[in-house]
């Protein structure tokens, strides 16, 4: 298969599985209207350290299970052994989960006394929703392996369409504020999974293999503690927030959060689809190509949607949100080209999966993690949500520099590195500039659509690239 062959497969795939994620995206934005008149800055906040509790336990409570989900079943040709690959990770998940919701019930109240929180029941719901989650994926993770991009997406959608109603209904009608917000989202994901164990009942069969489990867990657990730390990155800072600055000051911050995380969405489609695509390439010298092309482009990609989102954030919080919230704004920028940085460590992190050798995954996250810790200890107490935002971006570009160095030794890849810092350099630039000049919204929007002029100035585009690109123009 040629390299173009090979991109575009991966183009339609990321495609398709970001269609449910702009649907989601989409009705999460002009949700925030909603959210912002019937949930105040501290329901809000309660609501932004709930979703980071429960990364950080459907992360422990998982054991590395999914990863190893897909790169065992790439490994076994049988279908019988296929079959008890996913067998196996059912149930274990289904049995994780379960004692994970039995405990939460238990231990609620402490739990809301840690976290400062006055409601048990806000940790409850939180607790039904990650069994909901964890066993939710696990089957949609099949559809993910069989590359059925299309029925991953219509599950999805399915999900989305419960969770907006139930949502709106708890939320406006029946006023259950914070407790309506996190109840309504697990709701549409307890009724899709409930659909998904009857179309899987053929292949859901009892059988459970310990000696697999053990070699799926041997691949796995190493890399829980990074996730752990990855989680440290992505949600630590509302812990830090809440504690130096307030609740208040977390709901403001997850305002700019929720703007910044329309790079989530180009992310999302993108990680939905790579490991599937990635492991199933046999050949290690198509690997090492496509991989390289794979991070350039998204790079450039992920640049330009992090331009965009830095440089339009004050309107956009004004459109969205009230007043309140509209400081959030000023976080959008450092939070989208940290997700440029953790884009790149996804392309890098594959060639360690391939070679399985992911027992050092945990030391860079951990270094990462360290970095984002204490800046946010540094910076929190007098920037506020700045200081979160500036350990968060520099937290991600530590853990993709130490994943690149580590990976090049486990499985060199002749990665493009002078494209992949123009694509990245031109848009810091054209931000910081816009940021300086403090640029009405039509000048920002100029300077978004300037990217790629700049990226062909600056000699980003090879001459394949650019025969093509001209041939477009012509056409068009």
């Amino acid at each position: 298969m040629t390299l173009d062959s090979q991109l575009l497969r991966l183009g339609r795939h990321s495609v398709v599985y970001g269609l449910g994620g702009i649907v989601s995206r989409v009705i999460a934005v002009f949700l925030l209207p909603v959210y912002t008149r019937y949930l105040d800055p501290e329901d809000f906040g309660a609501v932004g350290v709930l979703l980071a509790l429960s990364a950080v336990l459907v992360t422990i409570l998982r054991a590395g299970i999914s990863s190893a989900f897909f790169r065992f079943t790439f490994d076994s040709k049988d279908p019988e052994r296929r079959l008890l690959v996913l067998r196996t990770s059912f149930w274990f998940t289904m049995a994780s989960a379960t004692l994970g919701l039995a405990a939460g019930w238990l231990l609620a109240e402490p739990v809301a006394d840690a976290l400062g929180l006055d409601d048990a029941w806000l940790v409850r719901a939180a607790f039904v929703g990650i069994w909901a989650q964890m066993n939710y994926e696990q089957l949609t993770a099949v559809f993910r392996v069989e590359e059925r991009s299309t029925l991953y997406v219509l599950a999805s959608l399915a999900n989305i369409a419960v969770t907006v109603l139930a949502t709106v209904l708890l939320i406006v009608v029946w006023e259950q504020g914070a407790l309506g917000l996190i109840a309504g989202n697990f709701t549409g994901t307890l009724a899709v999974y409930a659909v998904l164990l009857g179309y899987r009942r053929a292949q859901l069969g009892l059988s459970f293999s310990r000696p697999l489990l053990r070699e799926m867990n041997r691949f796995g657990i190493p890399l829980v503690p990074a996730a752990l730390a990855l989680i440290a990155m992505n949600l630590g800072d509302r812990f830090f927030l809440n504690h130096f600055a307030g609740i208040e000051e977390v709901g403001r911050y997850e305002i700019g959060v929720r703007i910044a995380s329309a790079m989530v969405l180009l992310l999302t489609a993108f990680r939905l689809a790579w490991p599937a695509f990635a492991y199933s390439i046999e050949d290690d010298r198509e690997a090492k190509r496509t991989y390289a092309y794979v991070l350039t482009y998204l790079v450039a990609l992920a640049s330009w949607l992090a331009l965009a989102l830095g440089l339009l954030a004050p309107w956009l919080v004004r459109l969205l949100a009230t007043p309140a919230y509209y400081e959030g704004a000023r976080v959008v920028a450092l939070l989208a080209f940290g997700g440029v940085a953790y884009a790149a460590y996804i392309v890098m992190a594959i060639g360690v999966g391939r070679a399985k050798r992911t027992q050092f995954n945990w030391v860079i996250t951990g270094a990462a993690a360290l970095v984002s810790v204490a800046l946010n200890l540094i910076l929190v107490p007098d920037h506020g949500m700045i200081g979160s935002a500036v350990a968060s971006a520099a937290a991600f570009t530590a853990m993709f520099l130490g994943m690149t160095w580590y990976a090049q030794h486990v499985f060199p890849t002749p990665y493009q590195w002078r494209r992949v810092a123009t694509a990245a350099g031109a848009a810091i630039a054209l931000t910081v500039a816009g940021k300086l000049l403090d640029v009405p919204l039509a000048v920002a929007i100029l300077l978004v659509a300037a990217y790629p002029v700049a990226l062909l100035l600056l000699g980003f585009f090879e001459a394949a690239e650019r025969l093509r690109l001209r041939g477009v123009l012509s056409r068009t």
